[in-house]
């Protein structure tokens, strides 16, 4: 007895009809190449099909349905069958992604903005620094929305399975947001807390009594220009490789080191910021937690891009709860009874700092998306050209 295909998938109806012949009305694969018309049509090569046919939940399993041992070898008829069935040639390879002048100028945006915010808050005192800084955060953010809608950064494949992409990014946004501005306050808030204050609110002095961080933000706004390009030359790449390759592990294979070349080059960029803005500003103490919050940031980033928007939600969902936890705790810990509950945070304060805080939780949160990028960046389905949204 065959097995019954999963709930949901697309190809169910043609997947029961695997003891049918291969040719004639009942024919099983002509039925499946008439429901992807248009990506069979679109195809340079097999692969292509066999990415299409993956991104929409066909799996070796029910590829031996239609008599193939695995969906290469389906993608391969299908592709013979359109060559030889069609009335026009199979249409020219898509050329890669080029640069363009907009994104390009779009990715400097956002560091821009921060600098200047960030010397108009050094330079001012007293309420107009309260001013520079409220307009300084509204153009870095403008800044930075502008750069994400635009160029390699923006999810532009909008027929890929999930979310649309502004669902993904409603989700997200308050999240990132609290991680940014933990990077900013969250060591002088944590550091005054387990002290007994704060006292004050914060002035923006890098001397007063609840310090701000500018160098973590001012470096991760600095990133967004390499982010982009590394995500280009990591799309650019992918799409040489899916020409070439000749099956789906073969190009999961050539596209793994490259997803790990690629995310170290980012690391290695996003260290020399960190250490240049740090020397600037004499902020040379957060470099660890801001490195690792940028991984965090930037893995979400490209894998949203590519279609994939529900682990970045609930990893970044997760790593704000638990900072948010670890200063909640120590309020907390003020109330009659509960002083065991600033414990295990006081504990890492006084051992590694009160960087460790947030250095953990991104760290943690980036090796679990690594770990998922590595097993969905490498499908051929989530750099292959998707069929168009119905």
């Amino acid at each position: 007895m065959l097995d019954r295909p999963a709930p949901g998938g697309g190809e169910s109806a043609a997947a029961q009809k695997a003891s049918a012949p291969r040719r004639g009305a009942a024919d099983p694969v002509k039925a499946l190449m008439h429901r992807h018309r248009e990506l069979c049509e679109r195809a340079v090569d097999p692969l292509e099909i066999a990415a299409g046919l993956e991104a929409h939940g066909i799996t070796d399993r029910i590829a031996a349905r239609f008599r193939h041992r695995d969906v290469f070898s389906l993608a391969e008829e299908m592709y013979a069958r359109v060559a030889r069935d069609g009335d026009t040639p199979p249409p020219a390879p898509p050329a890669p992604p080029r640069v363009r002048a907009d994104w390009a100028f779009l990715t400097l945006l956002p560091g821009a903005l921060c600098a200047a915010a960030v010397a108009a808050v050094h330079l001012t005192h007293g309420q107009p620094r309260l001013f520079a800084a409220a307009a300084g955060a509204l153009a870095v953010a403008l800044g930075f929305r502008a750069a994400l809608r635009r160029g390699p950064l923006s999810r532009t494949y909008t027929g890929r399975p999930g979310p649309r992409p502004g669902a993904a990014t409603g989700r997200t946004t308050p999240w990132t947001l609290w991680l940014v501005l933990y990077a900013l306050l969250g060591d002088g808030l944590l550091r005054n807390a387990l002290t007994g204050g704060p006292d004050a609110l914060p002035t923006g002095a890098p001397d007063g009594p609840w310090p701000l961080t500018a160098a973590p933000v001012l470096a991760l706004a600095l990133a967004c220009a390499p982010a982009a390009w590394i995500t280009h030359l990591l799309t650019v790449r992918a799409h040489r490789r899916l020409a070439s390759s000749r099956g789906l592990e073969d190009f999961a294979a050539a596209v793994r080191p490259l997803l790990l070349g690629t995310f170290a080059l980012f690391l290695g960029a996003s260290a020399a910021l960190l250490a240049l803005c740090g020397e600037v500003l004499g902020e040379s103490g957060a470099s660890a937690q801001a490195l690792a919050l940028g991984a965090l940031l930037y893995l979400a980033r490209v894998l949203t891009v590519h279609g994939f928007t529900y682990a970045p939600a609930v990893v970044l969902t997760a790593t704000a709860t638990a900072e948010a936890v670890a200063l909640a705790t120590v309020f907390a810990s003020r109330l009659p009874g509960l002083a065991f509950l600033a414990t295990p945070v006081q504990t890492l304060a006084t051992t590694w700092g009160a960087g460790s805080i947030p250095t953990l939780a991104c760290g943690a949160a980036a090796l679990a998306l690594l770990f998922h990028a590595t097993r969905k960046l490498t499908r051929a389905s989530a750099h292959a050209p998707q069929e168009p949204a119905r």
